[in-house]
């Protein structure tokens, strides 16, 4: 008996160490998979690392898997988290589940797409534009447009309960205020500006000529460009005095208590690389490199050319759950 129950013990303990041997990591992907999915094959194939990914779905985009890594505090499954934007990065390191590194190929991207302690770091944007169709002669150039009268009834923006859209309004009243952003909204309302279902529907509205603009993300504009319909993209709030244009990259972080913490750097250091965003700008996705000498498409505009909103993500995650109540009133649920 005593003999059968060592061996037992032996075989369980070779499992044990066979399973934490494994070259494996383990990544949470919020990103859309059909954009990350190509990305992690290649990393597979070159490292020889197997890639064991679970993506976001669209109904629980950016929040599914934010929830899920919360919820295994304790005894985490995930190595690295590679979120769609740094918000949900920056909530997941205020409750403590992120492991600080800084890759050595963090060093090209700009501090202010980086947490200063190394907890995420930013990589590959989307910049926060104007779609305008093409009959348009006198084209809208500020996010204020969406309150001058001139474009009273001619202008959509997606339901800011979700998506980008929520991100950018937690970001107008981190940098205005409360009371400013109210009544940016409550002049919205009263410019009779049409509320769509997403991002995706406000681009066709606008390329159907149903609405004159939109505020949508760069990919929905140059997808629809691409296809030759009659819309241009507006890299909005560029002129003097005006806040800029908001990017929001991918923000990559490692789990803290990871199973395979030395895989999961690896990972981190490929999605930081500039030819990850150089696949990513050629991509249908059209990311912004952060990075400085990155091949990228004519539509995109490198960012040293581009006058950006300084955003602090930490005070943005924290707002972003304050203003839930005002959004959901204007919105009127």
């Amino acid at each position: 008996m005593r003999q059968a129950f060592l061996l037992i013990a032996a075989f369980l303990l070779s499992c044990s160490r066979g399973e934490k041997e494994e070259n494996v990591v383990v990544v949470y992907v919020s990103e859309d998979r059909v954009f990350s999915e190509p990305i992690l094959k290649d990393f597979e194939r070159e490292t020889g690392i197997k890639v064991k990914a679970i993506y976001d779905t669209e109904e629980s985009k950016s929040t599914g898997l934010m929830n899920r890594l919360i919820a295994e505090k304790e005894h985490p499954r995930a190595d690295v988290y590679w979120a769609n934007e740094p918000i949900r990065a920056e909530v997941l390191k205020q409750k403590g589940l992120l492991q600080p590194y800084i890759s050595p190929n963090a060093g090209g991207i700009p501090e202010q797409f980086r947490d200063p302690e190394g907890y995420w770091t930013g990589f590959s944007a989307r910049a926060r534009v104007l779609i305008v169709n093409r009959s348009v002669e006198e084209k809208p150039h500020s996010i204020m447009d969406y309150v001058n009268p001139k474009w009273k009834g001619r202008a959509v923006i997606a339901n800011p309960l979700f998506g980008t859209t929520t991100v950018h309004m937690a970001v107008l009243f981190t940098l205005w205020g409360n009371e400013k952003a109210k009544d940016f909204l409550n002049r919205m309302k009263e410019n009779q500006v049409k509320i769509s279902s997403s991002n995706g529907e406000s681009a066709d509205l606008v390329a159907s000529g149903q609405f004159d603009f939109a505020l949508v993300d760069n990919d929905d504009a140059i997808s629809r460009m691409r296809r030759g319909e009659p819309v241009e993209m507006v890299f909005p709030d560029q002129g003097e005095g005006e806040m800029g244009v908001l990017l929001l990259p991918n923000a990559v972080m490692l789990i803290k208590g990871a199973p395979h913490p030395e895989n999961g750097r690896k990972l981190v250091d490929y999605l930081l690389s500039k030819e990850t965003e150089r696949k990513l700008a050629f991509a249908d996705c059209a990311q912004i490199p952060l990075h400085s000498g990155v091949d990228m498409p004519p539509e995109l505009e490198d960012i040293s050319r581009l006058k950006t909103v300084e955003v602090n993500y930490g005070e943005v995650a924290r707002k972003l759950e304050e203003i839930q109540p005002i959004l959901r009133k204007w919105v009127g649920y």
